[in-house]
C-alpha cells in the first residue's frame, strides 16, 4: 500500500524500496506472516510519535477519570477540637479528589447513651464542609456503636451556589 492506502500490488522488495525512497517515505512491513508479506509506505517516525502521544493521552484520561470510591473518616465522641478540624480538612481533601466520604462517629461503653454528642459532631463537620460537599445520606445509626453520614463532592462552582442553601437547611434540620 502507498501513503494514501492504495494498493500497489505485488512488487519485488528492491522496487518497493525504490518507490518508498523516491516518495520520501519508509517501507514498513505490517503483516510479515502473510503470503506474500504486506508492506506499507509511511513516515515511520511520525507514526511512532503519534502512537506515543495517543498512549500518553489515554493514560492521562484514565488517571483523570473520576472515581466513585467511598472513603471513610472515623472519629470518636471525645475528639478534641484540633483533631476534629484535622479530620474535616482530610474529608475536604478527599472530596476535592472526587471521592465520596463517609464520616463515622464510633461510640464505646456508656457513650452509647448519648447519641446527641455524635449528632452534634457530625453536624459540625457537615457545616464546615457545606461549600465542598452535598449531604448524600443524613446521619443515621449503622449499628449500636456507630453513627455515620455520607458526603458527595459538589461538581462545579455553579452547583455549589445553588445547593448551598438546601444543604444548610438539611444540616440544621
Amino acid at each position: 500500500m502507498d501513503e494514501e492506502g492504495k494498493q500497489l500490488g505485488v512488487l519485488p522488495t528492491r522496487q518497493a524500496l525504490e518507490i518508498a525512497d523516491e516518495r520520501g517515505y519508509d517501507l514498513v512491513e505490517v503483516a510479515p506472516g502473510a503470503d506474500p508479506p504486506v508492506c506499507r509506505l509511511m513516515d515511520f517516525g511520525k507514526f511512532k510519535y503519534e502512537a506515543t502521544r495517543k498512549e500518553r493521552e489515554a493514560r492521562r484520561a484514565r488517571r483523570a477519570r473520576p472515581t466513585n470510591e467511598l472513603r471513610e473518616v472515623r472519629m470518636k465522641t471525645r475528639i478534641g477540637e484540633h483533631d476534629r478540624l484535622a479530620k474535616t480538612r482530610l474529608a475536604k481533601r478527599l472530596l476535592g479528589q472526587g471521592a465520596k466520604v463517609k464520616v463515622s462517629v464510633m461510640f464505646r461503653g456508656r457513650e452509647n447513651e448519648h447519641p446527641e454528642i455524635g449528632m452534634n459532631l457530625l453536624r459540625l463537620v457537615a457545616e464546615a464542609l457545606v461549600d465542598d460537599a452535598a449531604l448524600e445520606s443524613p446521619p443515621n445509626f449503622e449499628s449500636r456503636r456507630m453513627l455515620s453520614m455520607i458526603l458527595a463532592p459538589v461538581s462545579g462552582p455553579n452547583a455549589r451556589d445553588q445547593k448551598s442553601n438546601q444543604r444548610r437547611e438539611k444540616v440544621r434540620a
